[in-house]
């Protein structure tokens, strides 16, 4: 994930931190500093350093359980709005993404259980207090930690609960149409929230309402997507009209070529037609904006990272690639010579015309 840096590995995945996770701390620091001074500031912070990492706990549920059946989880990344595990790819059975799911939640039981049993209690009228420092810190993470576990277990996606009615939807129906259902329900209970957020002035409920929405419909265009790349090639949905870059073209020359035709993307082929790179349009501008000469070869700010594919690879591979940020995908013959390539962009133009 763009704008994250590394913490390092744990337990098999990276585990990774958003720099807005930062602002978090900021906002929480600074909004406790003003109503209760340099105590109040320190004890919020360690209540919110000491809840997200009830969070990762959490996410290495899901990383571990996802591990007993095969799937790897390559990183997770720490969000203001919670905790992100990106796993290689979804179980192939139903009840194999149920266990995935509710074991996240589970392990946030099993906090509360243990934090109980070391003394933690609240009375339930005093549970609206957990945001203030008038309960003990472990009173309030025995309780949120409840709460996360409730909340998570919503039956809309992207919450754990919504996975959970996806995965039992799917016993009866395809995925793609479980997906969609289990999607809306996301869509409604962020307008939900939404609206809650916008009616108390609270810009947390706000912020968690516009990630609810987003990856719920991005979970069902997602899963849309792979139900059509699995049953075409990469010959059916690459580009095989394109303008390429020379070794020895400027940055001058690619300018030019960005003005007059409509990619987004240019490959760098030798003589014998190999590909040396691709060079993006962003790339491009931000050479150009900064002070590199146009004099400058492209060669120069290019991406070599590219991964190649034959005409008979399958477009789900070509999807997994892509996912893992590569601008585009080669597909070149057994000799190395590259005559086509493959973006988003143009697979999503071939789901509208497949009609999804």
């Amino acid at each position: 994930m763009t704008w994250s840096f590394s913490l390092g590995r744990v337990l098999g995945s990276e585990l990774r931190v958003h720099v807005t996770f930062f602002l978090l701390l900021a906002w929480v620091g600074f909004a406790a500093y003003s109503s209760g001074g340099l105590p109040a500031a320190i004890e919020n912070l360690i209540f919110v350093l000491a809840l997200f990492a009830c969070v990762v706990a959490h996410e290495f549920g899901h990383a571990l359980m996802a591990r007993r059946y095969g799937i790897k989880t390559p990183d997770i990344t720490l969000l203001p709005i919670g905790g992100l595990a990106r796993l290689e790819r979804m179980p192939d059975q139903p009840m194999q993404e149920v266990w995935v799911a509710l074991a996240g939640p589970a392990v946030n039981i099993v906090i509360w259980v243990v934090l109980v049993a070391f003394g933690a209690g609240m009375p339930i009228e005093a549970m609206t207090q957990i945001d203030t420092t008038g309960p003990s810190l472990l009173n309030r993470l025995a309780y949120v930690n409840l709460l996360l576990a409730a909340f998570n277990m919503i039956p809309a996606f992207p919450m754990d609960g919504g996975r959970v009615f996806r995965a039992l939807l799917c016993l009866k129906m395809d995925r793609v149409k479980a997906t969609k259902v289990a999607a809306s329900g996301g869509q409604i209970v962020a307008v939900a929230f939404g609206f809650w957020g916008l009616s108390t002035g609270n810009p947390i409920l706000v912020l968690i309402a516009i990630f609810v929405f987003v990856a719920a419909t991005s979970e069902s265009q997602d899963v849309a997507m792979r139900s059509v790349v699995r049953r075409v090639q990469a010959r059916d949905a690459m580009i095989t009209e394109f303008h390429a870059l020379s070794p020895s073209d400027t940055l001058a020359t690619a300018a030019q070529a960005v003005i007059h035709t409509t990619q987004h993307e240019f490959p760098v082929l030798d003589a014998e037609g190999a590909l040396l790179g691709f060079l993006t349009r962003n790339r491009l501008f931000a050479a150009l904006a900064g002070d590199n000469p146009r004099s400058n070869p492209v060669t120069s700010i290019m991406e070599t990272d590219i991964p190649q594919i034959q005409l008979t690879s399958g477009l789900e591979t070509v999807l997994e690639k892509l996912h893992e940020g590569a601008p585009a995908i080669a597909v070149c013959t057994q000799a190395g010579n590259m005559i086509g390539y493959i973006t988003r962009e143009n697979i999503g133009e071939l789901m509208v015309i497949r009609g999804r």
